[in-house]
């Protein structure tokens, strides 16, 4: 590798013959000059042979950050590299709130503070209204920035992933909503004859996903061996409806069915047939649980929608569908139900997903442990206060 040094007016230069360009083999050459001694200049040349010897060097370049993730990382990373649930969301957060903030920052000047500024302007009000944006949103587009940072280190466009040095924010989400036992009993008693019931008593007692329960279909279910499979979710990208795959490798799971609901899905399954033929030759065989009269698919946004008109009219606190979810999977907790248990019935990836989701109802359960484990040692009678008394 060819290296000089020159003089010009009061300061010094340096040129450095590059490795051929790796698409037209052209010759590449790298200077830079203003150094006040010729030591200096040296030392600088040395730096960037070492660079390029390493793998290390980056060229100069202009490129800025919406450029970047919008030309370069986003097309990158279309599906199937990505889910298209995770795509679109990642366009959404990347063209809603990243390229407004940071889009006009050249890629190789943007600094670990700027990254830091533009997470306290995300949370003081980063919304349309003026609002901030919660924690949990602006670490997710932290995320996002990591990710797509790593891969402009990997494809030699930056020197670091600058949002190493950055912590993203560590402050509460809002505190999750969800019913109570009774209130999901209440629920139920009210929509015990709609004729989704059985959608609505599945996510009850299994805390099944949005996308699960639309994709179910007959064949994921064995109503003899009381299981379910959902293999196939069928999910929403900007309104379109997309077959997809589980969200995670544990989320092909089978889960265990209760009596009530088995038999539920057997009342469900009759009135589905009934409709089959009433219907006729207009009925669109699509294989699925739930579906409409003529057996065509339901959309997921339609059923969270049918979800809610049924909570007001019970009279209920309003929550998601999703939240009927968590509600199962908190009541679980606090029943008793191990967390490794109640995870994989979720379909989470991991245990510790779990303890980080419901860790409101953790506290409940340290309390509960004691009081179970002390009367296992000490008993129920007379001689366990005595030990309290010596």
């Amino acid at each position: 590798m060819r290296g000089s040094i020159r003089k010009r007016g009061s300061a010094y230069t340096y040129w450095l013959d590059l490795p051929p360009d790796p698409v037209t083999g052209k010759r590449r050459q790298k200077t830079k000059g203003g150094f006040r001694t010729k030591r200096e200049c040296q030392a600088a040349l040395n730096e960037a042979i070492m660079a390029v010897q390493t793998g290390t060097y980056v060229e100069a370049s202009r490129r800025t950050v919406r450029s970047f993730l919008l030309d370069e990382w986003l097309p990158d990373r279309e599906p199937p590299k990505l889910r298209a649930t995770t795509y679109a969301s990642y366009q959404t957060q990347i063209k809603t709130h990243v390229v407004p903030g940071l889009g006009s920052v050249e890629l190789q000047r943007l600094s670990p503070a700027q990254l830091s500024a533009f997470y306290r302007a995300l949370l003081a009000d980063g919304r349309r209204d003026g609002q901030g944006l919660a924690p949990k949103t602006v670490k997710n587009i932290h995320a996002i920035l990591h990710r797509a940072l790593k891969d402009a280190v990997r494809w030699g466009y930056v020197v670091r992933n600058v949002a190493d040095a950055v912590e993203p924010p560590t402050g509460r989400s809002p505190e999750m909503q969800v019913w109570t036992p009774e209130q999901l009993r209440a629920f139920l008693a009210h929509a015990r004859t709609d004729r989704l019931y059985a959608a609505w008593l599945l996510v009850a007692t299994t805390g099944m996903r949005r996308g699960e329960l639309a994709g179910l279909r007959w064949v994921d279910v064995d109503l003899e061996a009381g299981r379910a499979s959902p293999r196939r979710p069928r999910v929403v990208v900007n309104y379109a409806v997309e077959v997809s795959e589980p969200k995670t490798a544990k989320g092909r799971r089978s889960v265990a069915l209760d009596a009530v609901t088995v038999a539920v899905l057997r009342e469900h399954k009759e009135r589905q047939a009934e409709d089959r033929a009433v219907v006729g030759p207009g009925w669109q065989d699509s294989g699925l649980v739930f579906t409409r009269p003529d057996g065509a698919p339901i959309h997921p946004d339609l059923i969270s929608d049918w979800f809610e008109r049924l909570a007001r009219e019970a009279g209920l606190p309003k929550i998601r569908l999703h939240d009927v979810r968590h509600s199962y999977a908190s009541a679980a907790l606090a029943a008793g139900i191990p967390a490794k248990v109640v995870s994989e019935r979720l379909g989470h990836a991991t245990v510790q997903i779990t303890l980080d989701t419901y860790s409101h109802v953790l506290p409940g359960l340290d309390a509960q442990a004691a009081e179970t484990v002390a009367r296992l040692i000490l008993g129920d009678g007379p001689a366990s206060t005595d030990v309290s008394k010596a």
